[in-house]
């Protein structure tokens, strides 16, 4: 997110309230996912940024500021251990495909620059399903799309609340641990815990 971040500089906004809006973004999808509502990423990540950039001393008018950082959402980029494990993934001969409650059209971009979109059979978003994860609904989109089961499907996540829905849709999940945080005890155990993608490959081999 440190791209976002950066946006929030070049507008005169403090870099600290670009996680005070993310987390609002993820809040109030959730509250709207919980009462049966979906609602595009977009819409509510830009509305959000007119909630967050209300009556700061920017360096440009609100509207301007909202779309510089929205403008910079295509090009956040992917982790560093995203290419070698997606392509290590690919060669155990594993099903690709992507859930995301954002874009699909941001993932293609992301993917197509780091070079592995051909690695994926389908790019998915919720704003296709019924409703956002970690709703049931979003996760059964994706297995009928693919014709699978969840018995034979694993999602594969960094948020804890990904990989407790989808253990409660009855896949089998990986929470891929960059930071060496805790896992909330709270949520449902993910069947592997990783810390890359070329391990969790290596584990699947």
């Amino acid at each position: 997110m440190g791209p976002l971040r950066q946006r929030f500089a070049e507008v005169g906004a403090p870099t600290g309230l670009m996680g005070v809006w993310f987390a609002g973004l993820l809040r109030d999808g959730f509250a709207l996912t919980a009462t049966g509502d979906n609602e595009a990423f977009a819409h509510l990540a830009e509305d959000g940024l007119q909630v967050t950039f209300h009556g700061l001393s920017l360096d440009r008018d609100v509207d301007s500021a909202v779309q510089h950082v929205m403008e910079g959402l295509p090009s956040l980029g992917v982790h560093p251990d995203v290419v070698e494990g997606v392509r290590a993934l690919a060669e155990c001969g594993l099903r690709l495909v992507t859930l995301s409650n954002g874009s699909s059209g941001i993932a293609e971009k992301l993917l197509e620059e780091a070079g592995v979109r051909d690695r994926f059979e389908a790019l998915l978003s919720v704003e296709d399903a019924a409703l956002w994860k970690p709703a049931k609904e979003s996760y059964a989109y994706a297995l009928d799309r693919c014709g699978v089961d969840a018995a034979d499907s694993m999602l594969v996540a960094a948020h804890p609340w990904d990989t407790h829905g989808a253990s409660r849709a009855g896949l089998m999940s990986a929470w891929v641990n960059r930071t060496g945080a805790p896992y909330p005890s709270y949520f449902a155990a993910p069947d592997v815990t990783v810390s890359t993608l070329s391990e969790l490959a290596e584990h699947l081999a």
